[in-house]
């Protein structure tokens, strides 16, 4: 075996950098989205085991709407990416095109076995720039090919030791084979495959056997006349151990997947669903449309599935010719391999071994997958075709008339191949250049308008969207998927009336339940989403709730494990008031999934509905048990805390909201609830700061102003509370708290009788009824020594308020100075949160506002919000419409308002004894 020279590896990193270097400036695009962006094993708060358990998507194995596709080992690398970088998509290019170049560079080994030197780097340098591999490198899913790939050929050179000398068996090459195939395998499904191609190699190659010799010893042993030679029977044992080893891993992969196979649809694959002879007839036809993307990549996209290629329904369709000439072509191949010796069959074998049997995962012809085409598959395929190419090259170039020719043709296909991958690199630039190429190959495909549509869509230009989902449906009217988009993007652009119509189209493609047909199995998961999108519109009309509650109900009949149903139930039930069945909607979607962090803090919500805080701050820390940096779950259950007067628990309160703005840095409700917290521990300095900090993220902050102009006058510093209030009335002029604060600071402080009756003639205009205001205007005609018109002012008072002790209390004061007028000396009473000159200074306590910005509590929609498109994840991008966000719960409004009485009635209390 020749080994890889420094400038082999040079050759073929610089050939792979000067082909993809511009793929690191391109991001996340169509299937990315679901295995990165939205993937939660990538975060190091998720649990390693979490990646052995869930699939390739992050779905637990377990679900029906899982993909069934187990590659631990590249989720792996994507959670290192994700370590090092976040989602900085620079660094998981980086890695895809590194590993390119190991693939490249092994290949290059593997050649050596089969071609001379010069031929071998001519295959590893066609496979280095070959278009076909853009999707592979430059989508960062594709890795999951690439580290296949590289596991894939290490197995089989190892394997290649496993014969020593005078043909004995070497079995440590054999174990490292076994556990080399076992990592292939756990990147991708497809590298168990190389286990045939190992069998293959042992027989033909190694053992030198051609297929008329097998056929001859066979009859010879059949007929008695030959015993099996000693290096056969050693040739049996390897190939008994590779094919046990082999099932054990197919074993444990059923295991893995529960014996399920992925449910998709006629519209990932439309031949997987079509009668004979239509189905076998497409099958085969689709094998020369993957050998011809190989032969000629000018034509590349990114999405083949739905009418893309039509279906062959007749045995009179002319591209059977397609499909007889390719079969023809290669079972000559065939023929030529394995009855005649010589290396060039040798190497044609290994070709065709390295093309057929890496393919057949993808071929539909033994289980039907979620795609017509796919160009990625073809990554370890276009080795054996590489091979091909290079030995034909050899074949050609030998003869002397046809050497020129022959260089010139490679260099040729060499540069063209490099400049298309270059330039199709930028196809994968964003979501729109790339399914906008698409469209350019293919507009039978309503995936690719569905997918331009999203793509809009995420960048809120929804009269583009619209357009490009409405040609969809025009595409493929029976598209259900692309019906929900529609009516998702009229919800965006405020057309109610459209967007219902739309899911009621949705809704009738919906096929019929069965009796004794399981319906998951007919359709989609995510089709089923059109109930809960149609429910989620519907119960935006308060007279139409019931209508959406049995919208929700039908589809948890139709799927008693649809979570999503029971999440989106339990918000409607809520805003129905009827907080005990939400708890039992909320309950069993935790018995479906009892690690959504959402869900928990979903239910501690309905014990506030319940008035149960206790059971509330319990399921609120359970969703922080499941994520640490769960925002709305950190700030609400601080919220509870806080509102609970319980001082024991500020400190932890303090500490969640500190994680809050951690998470949010730009959210002022978390500055302002800290300085809450630092009022209620009289830590003065420290509430300011917290305070300033909320107003100068959100100027107008009504709250944040009012309380710190509150914290000023409660610490001598009523003269800094004044621009603070200023502040507050030119945003809200109707504060009747900040005026009564000013008009206090403006009396006792400024002396500005004249400005404080201002403010208290402003209360009373809005409210005539205010008896705050309205006792604080008649300190004020007592202050101008109008006595008449004080004693007039607080008898009208005192019928608005005849309860009031500290009212009547002044009314007998101002009544003992009118008649005690010629007296020398003057009594003075304390206005309702000032006191007469010589008395204590009553504070404003009652006035402290509990905040009415803060961030409302709310439930959580899970994100179902999914559209058509093609492979998994991407397929479901935005079929729902999101979950509406809860007010502020009666529950924490119940606390305010206790809260402020008792501090009033504390206030009225200190009143009557200064007056007194």
């Amino acid at each position: 075996m020749a080994d890889v020279s420094l400038k082999e590896i040079a050759l073929i990193v610089g050939v792979v950098a000067a082909c993809y270097w511009n793929s690191l400036f391109c991001g996340f695009v169509f299937d990315d989205v679901s295995a990165i962006l939205d993937n939660k094993d990538l975060h190091p708060s998720t649990p390693l085991k979490n990646l052995f358990q869930n699939d390739f998507w992050g779905t637990p194995m377990s679900e029906e709407r899982s993909h069934k596709s187990y590659r631990p080992f590249t989720v792996l690398t994507f959670r290192l990416n994700y370590l090092f970088s976040e989602l900085n998509a620079v660094s998981y290019h980086l890695l895809n095109l590194v590993f390119h170049v190991v693939v490249c560079i092994v290949f290059l080994k593997v050649c050596k076995l089969f071609l001379d030197n010069r031929s071998s780097i001519i295959a590893s340098l066609l496979f280095a720039v070959h278009p076909i591999h853009t999707e592979a490198v430059t989508g960062v899913v594709g890795r999951a090919e690439l580290l296949s790939s590289i596991f894939f050929l290490a197995a089989f050179l190892s394997y290649t030791k496993s014969k020593g000398p005078d043909n004995t068996i070497v079995w440590t090459p054999i174990a490292v084979t076994v556990c080399l195939v076992a990592v292939a395998t756990l990147c991708k499904e497809q590298g168990i495959t190389v286990v045939g191609i190992c069998c293959v190699y042992e027989v033909f190659i190694a053992q030198g056997y051609t297929l008329p010799m097998l056929l001859d010893a066979a009859m010879q042993i059949l007929r008695g006349k030959w015993s099996i030679p000693y290096s056969m029977l050693q040739t049996l044992l390897k190939l008994i151990v590779l094919m046990f080893s082999t099932l054990l891993l197919v074993v444990v992969r059923v295991q893995v997947i529960q014996s399920q196979l992925p449910v998709f649809t006629r519209f990932d694959n439309p031949a997987a669903v079509s009668p004979s002879p239509a189905r076998q007839l497409t099958f085969n036809y689709l094998l020369p449309v993957n050998a011809w993307l190989l032969l000629n990549p000018s034509e590349l996209c990114c999405d083949w599935t739905m009418g893309t290629i039509p279906l062959v329904e007749s045995f009179l369709d002319i591209r059977n010719i397609a499909t007889i000439t390719f079969f023809c072509f290669l079972g000559s191949l065939i023929v030529f391999s394995l009855r005649y010796p010589g290396d060039s069959s040798k190497t044609v074998l290994m070709a065709l071994c390295l093309i057929v049997l890496p393919f057949i995962p993808a071929s539909n012809l033994f289980f039907p997958v979620g795609f017509v085409v796919a160009e990625r598959v073809l990554y370890v395929p276009s080795m054996g075709f590489c091979i091909l190419i290079a030995h034909g090259w050899k074949r050609l170039s030998n003869k002397s008339v046809l050497r020129k020719l022959s260089w010139i043709c490679l260099s040729v296909v060499l540069f063209t191949h490099a400049l298309k991958t270059l330039h199709r690199n930028w196809d994968w630039e964003s979501e729109y250049t790339l399914f906008m190429s698409a469209l350019k190959v293919n507009k039978n495909n309503a995936k690719l308008w569905n997918n331009v549509g999203h793509a809009l869509e995420n960048e809120k230009n929804f009269e583009r969207a619209l357009r490009f989902f409405i040609q969809a449906t025009q595409v493929q009217p029976d598209d259900i998927g692309a019906h929900m988009n529609v009516g998702r993007t009229y919800k965006n652009l405020n057309k109610t009336k459209e967007a219902e119509e739309s899911y009621m189209i949705a809704k009738s493609l919906m096929p019929q339940i069965i009796p004794g047909k399981k319906y998951a199995a007919r359709v989609a998961p995510n089709h089923l989403n059109v109930y809960i999108n149609l429910a989620n519109l519907i119960r935006a009309n308060e007279s139409r709730l019931e209508e959406a509650d049995q919208l929700y109900r039908q589809a948890i009949s139709m799927r008693p494990d649809f979570k999503q149903a029971y999440i989106s139930r339990g918000e409607l039930l809520l805003k129905m008031n009827k907080p005990v069945k939400a708890k039992e909607a909320y309950l069993r979607a935790l018995e479906l999934d009892r690690t959504n962090a959402d869900l928990w803090y979903n239910l501690a919500i309905v014990y506030i509905e319940l008035k149960d805080p206790t059971e509330a701050l319990k399921n609120f820390n359970q969703a922080l048990e499941l994520n640490p940096k769960h925002k709305l779950a950190l700030f609400n259950s601080a919220l509870l805390m806080q509102e609970s007067g319980d001082p024991m628990l500020r400190p932890e309160a303090k500490k969640r909201l500190l994680s809050y703005v951690k998470e949010e840095p730009q959210d002022a409700n978390g500055y302002f609830n800290l300085g809450m917290l630092a009022m209620d521990d009289k830590k003065d300095a420290e509430a300011e700061s917290w305070m300033k900090k909320a107003i100068k993220l959100q100027p107008g902050f009504r709250s944040a102003l009012f309380n710190l102009a509150l914290l000023y006058s409660q610490t001598a510093k009523e003269l800094m509370a004044l621009p603070v209030l200023e502040e507050l009335l030119r945003y809200y002029p109707d504060h009747t708290k900040g005026l009564i604060l000013k008009g206090d600071i403006l009396m006792n402080q400024k002396k500005d009788i004249s400005g404080a009756k201002k403010c208290f003639e402003k209360i009373l205009e809005m409210d005539p009824n205010n008896v705050q205001g309205k006792h604080n205007l008649c300190v004020v005609y007592f202050e101008e020594r109008d006595l008449i018109k004080a004693e007039k002012c607080l008898v009208e008072t005192l019928v608005l308020a005849p309860h009031e002790e500290y009212i009547q209390h002044h009314l007998n004061i101002v009544r003992s100075k009118i008649s005690l007028l010629s007296a020398a000396e003057q009594s003075t009473f304390p206005a309702d949160g000032t006191a007469a000159v010589g008395e204590k200074k009553i504070p404003f306590e009652n006035l402290k506002e509990v905040r009415n910005e803060q961030k409302t509590t709310q439930t959580l929609n899970s994100n179902i919000n999914k559209g058509q498109s093609n492979s998994k994840k991407r397929t479901e991008k935005n079929n729902t419409d999101k979950g509406t966000k809860k007010k502020s719960t009666k529950e924490i409004k119940d606390i305010e308002k206790k809260r402020v009485a008792a501090l009033k009635r504390l206030e009225e209390i200190e009143r009557i004894l200064n007056g007194e």
